[in-house]
């Protein structure tokens, strides 16, 4: 079986979730891998406020779709896409 690994969006940063657990929010865990990644300056340095207005603004997404910092997050593998970025 093999995953769908979803299309990159243009002009965005894309952060890969790879979790043993689900998690029941997905702003802390995100904040986290954020600042963990290495291909993005700008994002290892993000603020707990500025990640919350990506939310508001819609600039992350989920396959495609607009995320929200309450979303939870499945056991598994979940490509992010940071827009912007």
């Amino acid at each position: 079986m093999t995953d769908h690994i979803p299309v990159k969006p243009a002009n965005s940063a894309r952060i890969i979730l790879t979790l043993a657990y689900p998690e029941s929010r997905m702003d802390n865990v995100l904040l986290k891998a954020c600042r963990e990644q290495e291909e993005n300056p700008n994002l290892k340095i993000i603020s707990r406020g500025a990640l919350k207005a990506l939310f508001t603004a819609g600039k992350i997404m989920i396959k495609g779709q607009r995320a929200k910092s309450s979303s939870a997050l499945a056991k598994g593998v979940t490509y992010v896409d940071i827009i912007g970025f």
